[in-house]
């Protein structure tokens, strides 16, 4: 272990504290803390209008927000998702008492793969729940295709995707409803957070109705609720925040290509390629390790932590790997596994010194046997 300062797979973006106290002060004199007050509804048109979407509804956490997606369209019976992603994904079907299925992801994108979807459906299938992992676009084209078909709903679990736009419009339209995260490891955070994109103002007033324990009005509740509303702390840091976005994606941009030029002279590793067709947000910087490396992932993560630097195995293992899934339904996953046991996402936030990316790529080029 070394005397060097941590550094960290990600690191959140702050506001200035003097930027925030004004606002502080603001909700002070209000005296309104949540159940929709000023900055909430200024960060969700603020919002709905950077990401070019009609229709947000803003949650305290992307989980809650996933768990209101599937019951604001009466999800029931199968849903077909992926093994590649963080457990909340399918930890909101298992909320919800839906049963998981999982199928095969693309190696190019790491999403799930449509051409294996179809073979899992039965009539028991009634969504599909894919994930844009990394921002990288999902297949939607096909995808929205086979839900066509068959007649299913498609909620995209889009946590990582804010602001990705895909052959000129939102990433975020596609499906019928996408649901984001404003976690502190997230390109664009309040803290925590979260938002669920709607269609159309009918759905967003039901999603508004399932946030706030069903409430139509203060004498009617229409659903079975849950509190998962955004307060107004959240909401102040959120346009805070959303006022420098695009500062903190470019600075994600530079970090990404320089990351690119140091594994291209490394045999053996792999930088996943920038998708093509889309303004991305360089959410994620995912490495692959490849046999021709000298030494193994896992032998590359234990070299980096112990250099104190806390690289991630985003995905790893497999969420089907967990006890609560190992019984779910599943197809063949040999893309899945492979990519497991390859990634290892490397540190990728503004703010990333110099100093520190020497640090990195020290690791790997020692690892490359040149250091």
């Amino acid at each position: 272990m070394t005397n060097k300062k941590q550094i960290t797979v990600t690191r959140p973006l702050l506001p200035e504290l003097a930027e925030l106290t004004p606002l502080l002060e603001r909700i002070w004199e209000s005296g309104r803390l949540t159940n929709g007050g000023q900055f909430h509804a200024e960060l969700e048109q603020q919002l709905c209008d950077y990401l070019g979407v009609s229709h947000l509804s803003l949650f305290t956490n992307g989980t809650l927000a996933l768990v209101t997606a599937l019951q604001a369209l009466r999800i029931r019976g199968e849903v077909i998702t992926t093994p590649y992603s963080f457990v909340a994904t399918s930890h909101a079907l298992l909320w919800n008492k839906l049963r998981p299925v999982f199928v095969d992801i693309e190696p190019e994108t790491f999403n799930l793969d449509p051409a294996q979807i179809e073979a899992a459906i039965t009539p028991e299938t009634t969504a599909i729940l894919p994930v844009h992992c990394y921002g990288v676009p999902a297949n939607i084209d096909e995808i929205q295709r086979v839900a066509d078909i068959y007649g299913l709903k498609v909620i995209y679990d889009a946590a990582h995707a804010f602001g990705v736009r895909h052959r000129g419009q939102s990433l975020l339209e596609a499906g019928d409803l996408s649901v984001l995260s404003f976690h502190a490891t997230k390109v664009f955070n309040t803290f925590e957070g979260g938002a669920l994109v709607c269609p159309d103002a009918k759905t967003k007033q039901r999603v508004d109705y399932l946030k706030n324990f069903g409430f139509a009005d203060e004498v009617t509740v229409v659903a079975p609720g849950i509190n998962g509303k955004m307060n107004e702390f959240q909401a102040a840091v959120g346009l805070l925040q959303l006022a420098r976005i695009d500062e903190a994606i470019a600075d994600r941009r530079r970090l990404y290509h320089r990351y690119q030029r140091l594994v291209s002279g490394l045999d053996g590793l792999e930088l996943m390629p920038e998708p093509d067709g889309t303004d991305w947000n360089y959410a994620y910087c995912p490495l692959l390790v490849g046999p021709g490396f000298p030494v193994t992932r896992d032998a590359l993560y234990d070299r980096f932590r112990q250099q104190d630097i806390l690289v991630r195995r985003y995905f790893y293992p497999l969420i089907t790997d967990f006890p609560m899934y190992r019984q779910a339904r599943q197809l063949p996953l040999p893309n899945a596994r492979a990519m497991s046991e390859r990634i290892l996402c490397l540190p990728l936030y503004p703010g990333l010194s110099d100093g520190d990316f020497e640090r990195v790529s020290a690791v790997l080029q020692a690892a490359a046997g040149r250091g």
